[in-house]
């Protein structure tokens, strides 16, 4: 597939993500559907199976799922650029497209959180930020254990490997109760585990 993009398309190439950034609420992947609608229905700078092969790539690679829409960008520039066989400008073209999509997706939403948590540490002695900060505590809590769950019985019994669980609340109630780094936790974890005890 082969297009031509004007610094124009660049900049709603970019003004698209920055929005899609600020409601991926549950992370970029949640933003897919419009990107599609946007990429390939409306604007038609990839093809259906560019779109997909990204996300699928993506999803099967290692490293944080966002890494769908560098794909994105990456073929959207490679398009520009005139496809594989478009030379050294293809290549640059891929990087603009990664560049512009990353910076779209990560700024608005790092920027967020940045000034949000900024603000709740200078005014931590407020009642609503202590009283925000408590009523979170316990669904985080809630949150993780419901994930370990999940993940352990994955193999449909987990309760058949006690000596992990033990070794979990015991890790959980030593970082609860003193003030030992995780990291020691997670090394003592990985040799009893290299050593097959658990």
């Amino acid at each position: 597939m082969s297009l031509t993009l004007t610094v124009a398309d660049w900049l709603a190439l970019l003004t698209h993500f920055l929005s899609l950034s600020l409601l991926a609420v549950g992370g970029a992947i949640t933003t897919a559907p419009d990107m599609h609608r946007y990429l390939v229905d409306e604007r038609h700078w990839l093809s259906d199976g560019q779109f997909t092969s990204s996300v699928a790539l993506a999803q099967a690679a290692p490293g944080p799922n966002v890494l769908f829409v560098a794909l994105l960008g990456w073929n959207v520039g490679m398009n520009a650029g005139g496809g594989m066989g478009g030379g050294v400008a293809a290549w640059a073209y891929a990087l603009l497209g990664v560049s512009i999509a990353m910076i779209g997706i990560m700024l608005p939403s790092t920027t967020l959180t940045f000034a949000a948590a900024r603000w709740g540490h200078q005014n931590r002695e407020l009642r609503a930020v202590r009283a925000f900060k408590q009523g979170m505590a316990p669904i985080v809590i809630a949150l993780l254990i419901a994930t370990g769950w999940i993940l352990a019985s994955s193999h449909g019994r987990p309760l058949q490997h006690w000596p992990l669980w033990l070794l979990a609340g015991l890790c959980a109630l030593l970082v609860w109760r003193t003030r030992l780094h995780l990291l020691w936790l997670l090394g003592a974890g990985a040799l009893l585990g290299w050593l097959g005890w658990v």
